[in-house]
């Protein structure tokens, strides 16, 4: 089924793929696969073929993009945890660019890279708790950033002075940095509609639909424009069930409580 060993070809054609996409440390394997790694996100890829002509093979070992892509195993023996077989070079690079995004950022990729840039800071004063609490949330959009693969999955904006990294959980709530920290507990958003999240006007259905809050303007419902439901992990719609419960139905019970009642003499 695997070329082995491969062609010259082959062998070009993965190197390729590789570099392009950001694996760029080129290391051996088993009879017919090539392996590569990459010096800026963890995780290793290993690239075979059957052919010049595919199908092309490429096996992960990285358990946290192995769960978020999800993708059909295929059957054949060979290194890394899963192997996924793809008919066109097309198909391997277009899983290639995701591959190294969610690298960059699951499962604690900017947990480790946090506690190495905050190490050695003080944080005695509420002033340094701020500065080191910057550099989380700066480490934050970054990875939501890759995640999201620089847009907002509602509106498609890219501009990057448009888009806002919304935490599901407040990072005030969150119990720990790696909650914090985590891509799962966050939404790249257009700055409206970061806006209208963050104050509780608006939450997402297990089926990444948006929950307008009954206090919401129809004016402001009308301009929160979306062209596509939120494609969600299933720790994205835990974390969401927490903003449903406690800033959601928080704002709608306050906004309850402000609307005057008739009195009855």
């Amino acid at each position: 089924m695997i070329e082995s060993p491969p062609s010259f070809v082959v062998r070009e054609e993965c190197e390729k793929a590789a570099w392009q996409n950001g694996f760029r440390r080129a290391f051996g394997g088993p009879p017919g696969w090539a392996g590569f790694a990459s010096t800026t996100v963890p995780g290793a890829i290993h690239l075979a073929a059957g052919g010049p002509q595919g199908p092309w093979y490429l096996a992960l070992d990285h358990s946290g993009v192995i769960e978020e892509l999800a993708l059909p195993p295929a059957a054949l023996p060979g290194p890394g945890l899963s192997r996924h077989a793809f008919g066109s070079l097309g198909e391997l690079y277009g899983v290639l660019s995701r591959v190294y995004q969610l690298s960059a950022s699951l499962p604690d990729a900017p947990l480790r890279v946090f506690e190495q840039k905050v190490r050695s800071l003080p944080q005695t004063t509420e002033a340094e708790r701020l500065v080191v609490q910057r550099i989380g949330q700066d480490i934050f959009r970054a990875s939501l950033m890759e995640y999201w693969r620089g847009a907002c999955p509602l509106t498609g904006i890219t501009d990057p002075a448009l888009l806002r990294a919304s935490h599901i959980v407040p990072w005030r709530v969150c119990e720990t940095d790696a909650q914090r920290l985590d891509v799962h507990n966050g939404l790249l958003l257009s700055a409206l509609w970061d806006a209208a999240f963050d104050q509780g006007l608006v939450t997402f259905s297990d089926e990444g639909t948006p929950v307008f809050s009954p206090s919401l303007s129809e004016a402001a419902r009308r301009e929160l424009r979306w062209s596509a439901a939120l494609y969600l992990t299933r720790r994205q719609r835990e974390n969401l069930a927490w903003h449903r419960v406690h800033a959601f139905r928080s704002n709608a019970a306050a906004t309850e409580q402000q609307i005057p009642t008739n009195s009855v003499n």
